[in-house]
């Protein structure tokens, strides 16, 4: 198909003309006069929007990075901020080129990109714009910048956070890893898990190829809170050489939503698809993530894992139908090896003798791994003040607590002008 010249002109309107338009493309007229320029080559516009997140994302973390394959042109705008500061996790800042207002250029692909403010009278916002010397230069531009993303996420933990304005975007690294060794779980469910975990990620999912299963799975994951869901889904996402991603449902999660965490997850897959209290899903859009999960294509290469800690709210179509989740595990309250196995881990025998062990073990039954490490932690503090430590009263302790939270029964006195919530 031939190109053709546009109907409108930019040179020829004005500012009286077509006010609106004018003002919107005068930066991006400079630009292109620019690259025109400045390459000798015929630079067109093109539109990232099936893109947008992957090549957005990868180019920040570029930019920040100060990779040698872009480099700044110019800023846009003169004072425009073009310059921006970080704020790390260690308490440093740093100073990095700002993703706005700058024209930054690919030389190896002969490809910019530049994120512009648009003024106009009625708003001022910012448009991302692509720039490209050719249809094929774009293509190989875009098949680098998502292998470039997935190698980023390869570094942490992709979260995807419905927001009233959208579906947010953000990364959080793996700060503490969880080793499989620390997952304290039944040894036939450990195991199952972690045998579909790996054979799905082995040399592209060969195991499923050799005999014929669609490559995809989905495990759920529910039981009690505190009892090592959280700590599971951690271990898997350090452990697996592939992009990890989060998805935090709240009362924004749309059937858009859905479609844009799907999609992204495919064009990184294989991938891991994290569904955090999967029964928080907002009852109007119940049927579209059903008819997600049922799609011939949609989980290709997906590994899903979906937890709950409250099962009976979870619609049974979602378990007992063949390819949404495939298998449900639950993650028990421990038992007394697994008690005791968790307090030799913590030396607790920092605190108490080791012949006590079994008797204390015995004495936790009931407790989840959250409250069996609050233990821990009350032991060391009293330890810590009085070199001693009365297990008993702590363990009652916590006992009676989670009695009262679990029938909200909490005893308080009455007083005038409560603060109300």
């Amino acid at each position: 198909m031939n190109e053709k010249n546009a109907l409108i002109n930019f040179t020829e309107i004005n500012q009286n003309t077509m006010p609106q338009y004018y003002d919107y493309a005068i930066a991006i007229d400079k630009v292109v006069q620019y690259l025109n320029e400045k390459t000798g080559k015929d630079f067109k516009i093109y539109d990232s929007e099936d893109v947008h997140e992957e090549l957005h994302s990868a180019i920040t973390q570029m930019v920040k990075d100060r990779a040698d394959d872009i480099s700044i042109l110019s800023p846009v705008f003169e004072h425009i901020s073009s310059k921006k500061i970080h704020y790390s996790d260690e308490g440093k800042y740093s100073i990095s080129p700002s993703d706005e207002n700058n024209l930054f250029y690919f030389e190896k692909f002969e490809v910019a990109y530049a994120t512009i403010p648009i003024y106009q009278s009625h708003a001022d916002y910012p448009l991302e714009f692509l720039f490209a010397a050719s249809d094929e230069a774009m293509l190989f531009f875009i098949a680098a910048m998502v292998d470039k993303e997935r190698n980023f996420m390869l570094n942490g933990i992709t979260v995807l956070t419905d927001t009233e304005e959208g579906l947010d975007r953000s990364k959080e690294e793996i700060t503490d890893q969880i080793h499989r060794n620390d997952v304290l779980l039944a040894d036939h469910v450990k195991r199952d898990i972690f045998r579909s975990i790996d054979e799905f990620f082995s040399k592209s999912g060969s195991f499923f190829k050799t005999y014929n299963i669609p490559y995809k799975r989905g495990i759920l994951l529910y039981g009690n809170p505190g009892n090592g869901k959280t700590t599971l889904v951690k271990s898997i996402a350090g452990s697996v050489d592939a992009p990890v991603v989060y998805w935090q449902i709240t009362e924004y999660t749309s059937s858009y939503s859905i479609d844009e965490v799907f999609q992204t997850a495919k064009k990184m897959s294989p991938v891991i698809l994290i569904i955090e209290d999967i029964d928080s899903m907002p009852h109007e859009c119940r049927s579209v993530f059903l008819n997600t999960l049922d799609g011939a294509t949609t989980k290709e290469g997906i590994f899903l894992i979906g937890t709950t800690n409250y099962p009976e709210k979870i619609d049974p179509a979602l378990i007992n139908r063949a390819g949404r989740f495939d298998r449900a595990y639950e993650i028990k309250q421990p038992d007394e090896g697994l008690r005791r196995k968790y307090l030799l881990n913590k030396k607790i025998t920092q605190f108490v003798d080791e012949s006590e062990i079994d008797q204390l073990a015995a004495k936790t039954k009931g407790l989840s791994i959250a409250q069996l490490n609050e233990l821990y932690m009350s032991m060391a503090l009293q330890w810590h003040y009085e070199k001693e430590v009365d297990t008993e009263m702590i363990i009652e302790e916590l006992k009676e607590n989670h009695r009262r939270t679990m029938k909200q029964d909490f005893d308080m006195e009455d007083y005038e002008d409560k603060l109300g919530f």
